[in-house]
C-alpha cells in the first residue's frame, strides 16, 4: 500500500520549492520592468528583450553555446554508451568496480580542478584556447555523466534477452542494434539531455579553457553581471529558463514513448 504524505511533509516540500523557484520568478518578473532596476517595478515593457535580440554579439555567443552543447552532448553520448556497454560486459567484478569508481571521481571532482587540468593540458599540447578547447572539455566531463545514466539500464536488462537473440541466430551487431540499444534507449536520452544541460550551464571549466574572441553564455553573463545590474541579464536568463523547461518537456515525452516501446518488447 502507498504511504500517505503527512501535512507537515507537504508544507516542507512547498517551502523547499518556494526557496528554489522564488529567485527565478523574481528575476523573470523584473525582466519586464520599465524602470531599469531590480527594486521598483514602474511598468511593463519588452524593451529589454528587444535590446537582447538586437545585440549581434550576444546572439553569436548564444549560437556558440548551443553548438557546443549539442556537439558535446552528441559525442559524449556516443562515447558514454560504448563505455557503459564495455563496463557491463566486464567479467571481473573488481575491475568493473575500479573503473566505475574512477568514473565517479570525475563526476564529483571540483570544476575548478577539472578546468585547471584542462588548461594545463591544452597549453602543454599547444592547442589554442577557443572553440575546440571548450568542445573537448565539455565532451570529457559529460562522458562520465552519460555512463552513469546508461549503466543502470544495462544492469536492469535480463541476460535472457541476449541469450534468446543469440539462440535465434542473431549476430553481435544484431544483438547490439536490435536488443541492447532499444532497451537502454531511455538511459541514452537521459544521458544526452543531462550532458546537454551540463554543457549549457557550465561556467567554471569553460572559464578556464575559453580564449579571446570566443565565449559562452555562462561566461558572458558573469562578465555582464560584474559590470553592474542590467535587466538585459534578466531577459537573457528568462529565455534560458524557458528553454530549459522546453528541454524537460521534450525529454518527458520521449521517455514516455520509449517506455511504451520497451514495454512492448518485454511483452513480446
Amino acid at each position: 500500500m502507498d504511504k500517505k504524505i503527512s501535512p507537515l511533509s507537504k508544507v516542507f516540500l512547498a517551502v523547499i520549492f518556494l526557496i528554489l523557484y522564488a529567485p527565478i520568478f523574481f528575476l523573470v518578473f523584473y525582466s519586464f520592468n520599465s524602470g531599469g532596476t531590480m527594486y521598483d517595478f514602474e511598468g511593463f515593457t519588452l524593451d529589454w528583450y528587444k535590446d537582447l535580440f538586437q545585440d549581434t554579439r550576444l546572439l553569436i555567443i548564444v549560437l556558440n553555446t548551443l553548438v557546443i552543447a549539442l556537439l558535446s552532448a552528441l559525442f559524449s553520448t556516443i562515447i558514454g554508451v560504448l563505455g557503459a556497454i564495455a563496463i557491463y560486459q566486464l567479467r571481473r567484478r573488481q575491475t568493473k568496480n575500479t573503473i566505475l569508481s574512477l568514473n565517479n571521481v570525475l563526476i564529483v571532482s571540483p570544476d575548478v580542478i577539472i578546468g585547471a587540468s584542462f588548461l594545463i593540458l591544452f597549453t602543454t599540447a599547444g592547442i589554442k584556447l577557443g572553440f575546440y578547447s571548450v568542445l573537448l572539455s565539455h565532451i570529457a566531463f559529460s562522458i562520465p555523466i552519460v555512463v552513469i545514466m546508461v549503466l543502470p539500464k544495462l544492469l536492469e536488462m535480463s541476460p535472457t534477452l541476449i541469450d534468446a537473440a543469440r539462440d535465434l541466430g542473431a549476430s553481435k551487431w544484431d544483438v547490439l542494434a536490435k536488443v541492447i540499444l532499444p532497451y537502454i534507449t531511455p538511459g541514452i536520452f537521459a544521458g544526452f539531455f543531462m550532458a546537454l544541460t551540463y554543457s549549457l550551464d557550465d561556467f567554471a571549466v569553460t572559464f578556464f579553457v575559453t580564449g579571446n574572441g570566443f565565449s559562452t553564455l555562462s561566461v558572458e553573463i558573469y562578465s555582464l553581471a560584474r559590470r553592474g545590474i542590467s535587466l538585459n541579464i534578466n531577459a537573457l536568463s528568462t529565455l534560458l529558463f524557458l528553454f530549459t523547461i522546453l528541454l524537460v518537456i521534450i525529454y518527458y515525452f520521449i521517455t514516455q514513448r520509449t517506455k511504451t516501446q520497451v514495454g512492448g518488447i518485454r511483452n513480446d
